[in-house]
């Protein structure tokens, strides 16, 4: 699988050609592995963050990048020659969860994809579901304290202001600046200002007390969103992706706790809380697994 950084700052027209990059290197190296010939390529599937239009294949905001209705899946689809089918990133990595993940043989399943911002995705009956206006599963923008931090999308209080990878990072360095003992300084040789999500994960693997706190209340805050989904939409399973799953049960222990401590007995009893089987690959699966469904037919 190819990757590459996105960076908000270099536009959307660059984000676009790197996309269009990749694609084609992925397929060049199909071909001189003997995977696939030039012609044997149907389509693309894409994901997206933020509120979008599938039927026009437009983007309509993303937070974190600053897009406004900007039409990806045409721009994508006219460079590369093929067509292409849209949806949520998190959409995307619920589904491939779903296909062949965490969630297989699961009819109703909520994924929750925690990175720049929060994502979620519904898998309901076996299908996605959008909604009226294919916004259906923000959990990352659904409101756990009114008066609460300011998030990117303009809103108080909003769960990726709290839980988010960019959130955790600065809660963080809060406590750090309020004199918390902590071996996350030595990590970043000092500058606090580069601490990531991953470096508290990396220093509660280490053993810092400080860093666990940093993540239980993450879960905490987690969990008061996700109990309220359970109680919404009694689902089988929940499944977490990203990179702070690599906290392990520093994050699932407590998230689960919280959640059995909010939801009714009855809806968090029938409901698995798990980390993601397909880690970074799950927006990629989910995404081919879109175009199928779109354009193809059920999987």
């Amino acid at each position: 699988m190819r990757s590459m950084p996105t960076d908000a700052h270099i536009g959307a027209k660059f984000v676009v050609d790197r996309i269009v990059d990749m694609i084609r290197g992925a397929m060049r190296d199909a071909a001189r592995e003997g995977a696939l010939s030039d012609d044997a390529w149907v389509g693309i599937g894409l994901g997206s963050p933020g509120p979008l239009d599938r039927e026009t294949g437009t983007v309509l905001e993303t937070p974190n990048l600053g897009w406004r209705n900007f039409p990806l899946r045409d721009l994508i689809a006219n460079s590369i020659g093929l067509p292409a089918a849209l949806d949520n990133d998190a959409n995307a990595a619920t589904l491939g969860e779903w296909w062949q993940g965490a969630a297989r043989g699961v009819d109703n399943v909520l994924g929750v994809t925690l990175g720049t911002g929060i994502g979620g995705g519904l898998v309901l009956n076996g299908e996605v579901y959008h909604g009226a206006s294919d916004v259906a599963g923000e959990i990352g923008h659904t409101t756990i304290d009114s008066n609460g931090r300011k998030c990117a999308c303009g809103n108080y209080g909003c769960l990726e202001a709290y839980a988010s990878g960019p959130a955790i990072a600065a809660r963080a360095v809060e406590g750090l600046h309020a004199g918390a003992p902590s071996l996350l300084p030595d990590l970043v040789d000092g500058d606090v200002d580069r601490i990531t999500a991953a470096h508290v994960s990396e220093a509660i693997i280490a053993g810092d007390t400080y860093a666990a706190e940093v993540m239980r209340d993450t879960a905490k805050f987690l969990g008061i969103g996700v109990a309220n989904l359970v109680n919404i939409l009694n689902p089988e399973m929940i499944v977490i992706s990203g990179g702070v799953t690599r906290a392990g049960d520093h994050l699932f222990g407590p998230l689960r706790s919280e959640v059995r401590k909010r939801a009714f007995k009855v809806a968090s009893d029938a409901c698995k809380i798990v980390p993601s089987d397909l880690g970074d690959t799950a927006g990629v699966i989910g995404a081919a697994a879109t175009y199928h469904v779109a354009r193809i037919g059920p999987l």
